[in-house]
């Protein structure tokens, strides 16, 4: 349909910044295209991956058609031992708060599930992390507080008796 235009390599720290700028603007389509441009001249780009799971994590329960896979898929190219924790428990923790939103039946159960996993990875993050470097346990503890103030808990297991005759 379209042939799409490539960015020069000088681009990349500029094309970066903008799409930061549109994260904090709360616009994540628009900076996940621009790291999808960056990532096509330089499929490596530590930064782009970072950026670019972030904003599809931005669009969780938003009513965006985005899934989760693709962001896990984005993780699993993060190189560094720390950031993969960290954002293991980054994509867990907003899996939770989307979840919240919704308020079906049993989402706080789901939401309680997802925050216990990104507790985890915080967890292993935190083993990871570099000096001077606490937003492991700034996330731990935030998703510690979601779990109190809004009570939640697992699911119960429900017992069923098969009758037998």
């Amino acid at each position: 349909m379209f042939e799409l235009k490539r960015l020069s390599r000088d681009a990349i720290p500029a094309a970066l910044d903008k799409a930061l700028r549109y994260r904090l603007l709360n616009e994540p389509a628009e900076a996940e295209s621009i790291c999808y441009d960056v990532l096509e001249i330089d499929p490596d780009n530590q930064e782009a991956l970072v950026v670019l799971l972030l904003a599809l994590t931005d669009r969780l329960g938003k009513g965006y058609a985005v899934g989760i896979t693709e962001a896990q898929e984005v993780l699993g190219r993060i190189r560094d031992d720390y950031e993969k924790a960290y954002y293991a428990g980054i994509i867990c923790e907003r899996r939770a708060k989307a979840l919240l939103r919704q308020q079906y039946p049993g989402s706080g159960h789901d939401a309680f599930e997802f925050l216990q996993e990104a507790m985890t990875w915080f967890e292993k993050a935190e083993a990871l992390r570099p000096p001077k470097n606490d937003d492991a346990i700034l996330h731990w503890n935030t998703c510690a507080r979601i779990i109190m103030r809004n009570q939640l808990g697992p699911r119960l297991e429900e017992k069923v008796e098969v009758q037998l005759e």
